[in-house]
């Protein structure tokens, strides 16, 4: 499946290109729990058609009312708030006390370019910002590397969102390792890309929901995984496979990169490397052996200390590997 954004922004741009007219949603702020987060963006056109969402059902039936019946949002984006009274809150599905303040955006055919662009960069895996002024109506796209927090000001009515690719892991090999691995990823809402230029370990690969490669690692790791929001663990275990890989994403925008094997298989990979020219501070940047050092021994162990890590450096948490473990209570 594809990361909800993309969806949105696809629709949103295919509807254009089809002449439709369309409304565009985001939730700016909430108060009390909420279905959908902060950031979370629907797109809708006049025959009711929805993909997105906004907070789980009622909200988006009451919306699609609302701008069928021309109370919002006509002419230029308009600021929105449900939960207004604790009556509003229970009739559309909010806690007591919840609110869900969204604002909404017409767009017409000149829209098309605006769409477009934010189409490519995420088919590219790259971030763009949208900022609206909900006064003057303008709707503005930026590029930027990374996802930004969503900024509302509520007193200007002025509304900057990022959009950009879901978390991706690229696994290269398609070993048993890999299996754990992929399916703990899936499970933490990651795109997964397994690549092995052996078709019929490819072919073998059990989990589904995963993309499959069969190439040689570098030239994938260039054309899929060469971004920010990517994650790549070696796990072949042969090092004419991984390394190739490990060459090309140490020159990549990835925020992770690591293989498996043991300190002495790492410090051999790395003497190999060294001397196919990668420098020092791409070395730097490979976690191998891989993994949190938690007495791993089975796969499934395995893929848990990869995983954890990966979410430790993905969250800027520095982990001490000298350090005790801590000790559950008891």
């Amino acid at each position: 499946m594809q990361a909800v954004d993309i969806e949105v922004i696809n629709q949103a741009r295919d509807w254009l290109a089809e002449g439709r007219s369309l409304w565009f949603a985001t939730v700016v702020a909430t108060w009390g729990s909420s279905p959908r987060p902060v950031g979370s963006i629907m797109v809708c056109d006049s025959s009711g058609a929805i993909v997105g969402s906004l907070s789980g059902g009622c909200v988006e039936e009451d919306l699609l009312e609302k701008l069928a019946g021309g109370e919002l949002a006509q002419s230029g984006p308009q600021f929105f708030r449900y939960g207004a009274t604790d009556e509003d809150a229970e009739k559309f599905g909010l806690p007591c006390g919840g609110e869900l303040h969204i604002v909404i955006e017409p767009h017409h055919a000149d829209s098309l370019p605006h769409f477009q662009h934010l189409a490519e960069r995420l088919a590219e895996r790259r971030c763009a910002v949208r900022e609206v002024d909900v006064s003057s109506g303008a709707v503005n796209v930026r590029d930027t590397d990374a996802k930004e927090p969503l900024e509302w000001d509520a007193e200007q009515q002025r509304l900057c969102a990022s959009v950009g690719p879901t978390m991706q892991l690229f696994i290269i090999g398609a070993a048993t390792v890999s299996q754990y691995v992929a399916s703990f990823a899936l499970s933490l809402d990651y795109q997964v890309t397994v690549c092995d230029p052996r078709e019929d370990a490819l072919e073998a690969f059990p989990v589904e929901g995963v993309r499959k490669i069969c190439d040689m690692p570098d030239d994938a790791v260039r054309r899929y995984a060469s971004d920010p929001s990517s994650a790549i663990v070696a796990l072949t275990h042969d090092p004419r496979i991984d390394d190739m890989g490990l060459m090309e994403a140490l020159t990549t925008d990835a925020f992770y990169i690591g293989a498996l094997g043991s300190s002495r298989t790492s410090a051999n990979r790395r003497i190999r490397l060294a001397a196919l020219d990668v420098s020092e501070t791409e070395l730097a940047r490979l976690h191998a052996p891989v993994g949190l050092p938690i007495g791993s021994k089975t796969p499934p162990e395995i893929a848990i200390s990869i995983m954890a890590e990966i979410t430790a450096v993905r969250h800027d948490k520095v982990i001490d590997a000298a350090a005790p473990l801590a000790a559950s209570a008891g």
